[in-house]
């Protein structure tokens, strides 16, 4: 068992109080009734880790040499801390705008030749990078993370867009150290702490998407993901003001959210309940906006699409009747001309997986009028009113619009329209396709 390190509290502590029940294997699953599993053995939240950074690095990945791994940003903010604390056992590597994608893993993997171990100092692109690098090649990870924008310190998959352009997610491993000093994070750019906001907001989108698959398809479900985050998510947007003001609370609790988020992907090892619909849109503008996108990340624009479809779930769930749905052709020609070579064979198979024919349509219409009572009951328990994200959205100094967050009006509705094509998971995009009521909400949106 790794010992203790010594690190500063002030405020709420401790921090990590949950997380730490779940590592040891504490708290039970609502679905199993055994204690929960994640592949974590150290997570430290803290106000100030009062220069405790080569003691955790040292203590939780042992190694001869490390590679520091930041990019202009993130050294500055923490990276060059990191590195002096551990010596002349670390050799720095500072990349330049980097990106999260095929080629630069390959470069970080060559540029780090050598070292026995990386120490990521960033958030998501930093983290994603060194995550995925080491899984391919069977080094060993710690990060220290130094913004509140993403819930992927605590995943055990990386987001990397491939050589086709195609944003997707990918099987990595879990840190052996995930270190956060909430010092260093209130003081990240407001957009990223926003980020993290909106990157936790999907909770009530992801989870009515993930559930109706899981009843009209047999699909996987559970609870545990929820219940883990329940009580910390209505903490958190009690506070969603304070992190427009950088709060240091604020933003502990945010931290917290991220964690145990990341804890349920590991929990249900799927990344289903944060990632249904509201992330699809958003990784498709990822994909393939090209030139048309604005440079937004990933946090920001899933605060906006999880806002999108809650609005689109809330005028489903309104109707008191069961939709109906229809067949929905695959147009294996549009797709090809839509989408770079390389990418066509997956989203011709991610569309063809959950399409359905007229038979197929029969027996879900069949089974959804049986369930829908009891389901729409069930959902809209589950659900966040769209105003009311928005309203946290902007209470943090987010968007909750395309407009306002500057992406493109065509180019979103796009993303509405063409973004089930990316994954076969089934989402209330699908549904709205089948009824014949997507094209008239996508027009609605901007107006």
């Amino acid at each position: 068992m790794n010992r203790p390190v010594m690190v500063r509290e002030t405020a709420r502590a401790p921090w990590t109080e949950l997380i730490d029940d779940v590592i040891a294997g504490r708290w039970i699953s609502p679905d199993t009734g055994r204690p929960a599993e994640v592949p974590f053995a150290c997570v430290v939240i803290a106000d100030d880790l009062d220069g405790a950074h080569a003691d955790l690095v040292r203590t939780n990945m042992p190694a001869a040499s490390y590679a520091v791994v930041a990019d202009r940003d993130t050294w500055d903010a923490q990276g060059a801390a990191v590195a002096a604390a551990l010596g002349s056992s670390a050799r720095a590597v500072v990349l330049d705008h980097p990106h999260a994608d095929e080629a630069q893993v390959a470069a970080l993997q060559e540029k780090t030749r050598g070292v026995d171990a990386l120490v990521a100092v960033g958030s998501g692109t930093i983290n994603d990078l060194c995550k995925y690098a080491t899984a391919r090649d069977g080094r060993p990870y710690c990060v220290f993370g130094t913004a509140p924008s993403m819930n992927g310190y605590t995943s055990t998959t990386a987001s990397i867009t491939l050589s086709s352009g195609l944003k997707t997610t990918q099987n990595a491993h879990a840190a052996r150290g995930v270190f956060i000093d909430l010092a260093v994070n209130a003081a990240a750019p407001a957009y990223l702490i926003a980020a993290g906001l909106g990157d936790s907001l999907c909770r009530s989108t992801a989870q009515v998407d993930w559930y109706f698959s899981n009843r009209m398809f047999g699909t996987t479900y559970c609870e545990a993901p929820y219940a883990l985050q329940d009580a910390d998510e209505s903490a958190l947007l009690a506070r969603s003001a304070d992190l427009a003001q950088g709060d240091r609370e604020a933003v502990g609790y945010l931290h917290r959210v991220l964690t145990l988020t990341g804890f349920g992907i590991s929990v249900a090892r799927m990344s289903h309940p944060g990632s249904m619909g509201e992330h699809q849109i958003s990784h498709w503008i990822d994909s393939f906006a090209g030139d048309r996108h604005p440079g937004t990340v990933h946090g920001q624009q899933v605060g906006v699409t999880s806002v999108t479809m809650a609005r689109l779930q809330e005028r489903i769930l309104s109707q008191k009747q069961a939709p109906v749905v229809r067949p929905v052709p695959v147009d294996e020609d549009a797709l090809r001309r839509r989408y770079p070579a390389a990418a066509v064979d997956a989203c011709i198979a991610a569309s063809r997986a959950k399409a359905l024919d007229e038979a197929g349509c029969e027996a879900f219409n069949t089974r959804l009028a049986l369930l829908w009572p009891d389901l729409r009951a069930r959902l809209l328990d589950m659900a966040v009113p769209s105003a009311v994200l928005a309203g946290h959205m902007h209470a943090a100094g987010g968007a909750a619009t395309a407009g306002e967050l500057g992406i493109d009006l065509d180019l979103y509705r796009d993303a509405l329209r063409y973004s089930p094509e990316m994954r076969d998971r089934y989402s209330f995009l699908d549904l709205a396709a089948g009824m014949g009521i997507l094209e008239d909400f996508i027009a609605e949106e901007g107006r």
